[in-house]
């Protein structure tokens, strides 16, 4: 695999350019906040909190429920078949600023149950759109700037998310 080896020095030089900005502590705090609002139990909290509502009806549940074991299924197949190291694992004398919840990083599962869940509201209330992108988007971007993922680690992980919205519901 020759080919990723160019793809891999632009996503480091990419990752390396984000820890260079002068306002990474800023940055990371409000990384921390944000990246917290892509844990997994908030989504349950969410449709389910929606369905209670009746914004959502018991078949566009287990929609969504399939969704999200789709792409989980799809993600730790990735995540674990090409077993790529996280920026602390792979630049020397880098440290990440929290501890990640597993050992590889590509591609995010952060931001491909973001973008999976965004992609969602967009198709059942497409005025949260803009919101619910822009959500997706900061929950991505607050996973380089806590040092854990790659920016390639995010794009693949926010196409994840979409492609898997679309698939199962679109």
């Amino acid at each position: 695999m020759k080919w990723i080896a160019p793809l891999q020095n632009v996503d480091s030089a990419l990752f390396l350019w984000c820890m260079d900005r002068k306002h990474r502590q800023q940055m990371t705090r409000f990384g921390r906040v944000v990246s917290k609002t892509g844990d997994g139990w908030l989504y349950i909290v969410l449709f389910v909190g929606l369905w209670i509502g009746k914004a959502l009806s018991s078949r566009m549940l287990l929609l969504i429920a399939f969704a999200f074991s789709i792409e989980r299924i799809i993600y730790f197949v990735m995540k674990n078949g090409l077993k790529r190291n996280r920026p602390a694992q792979k630049i020397k004398g880098f440290s990440s600023f929290i501890q990640p919840h597993d050992k590889f990083s590509f591609p995010s599962g952060h931001t491909s149950a973001a973008f999976l869940t965004a992609s969602l509201l967009t198709i059942l209330f497409p005025a949260w759109a803009a919101v619910s992108f822009l959500w997706a988007a900061l929950v991505g971007l607050s996973r380089v700037f806590l040092g854990v993922h790659f920016p390639g680690d995010i794009l693949v992980g926010a196409s994840l998310g979409v492609a898997t919205a679309w698939m199962v519901v679109g």
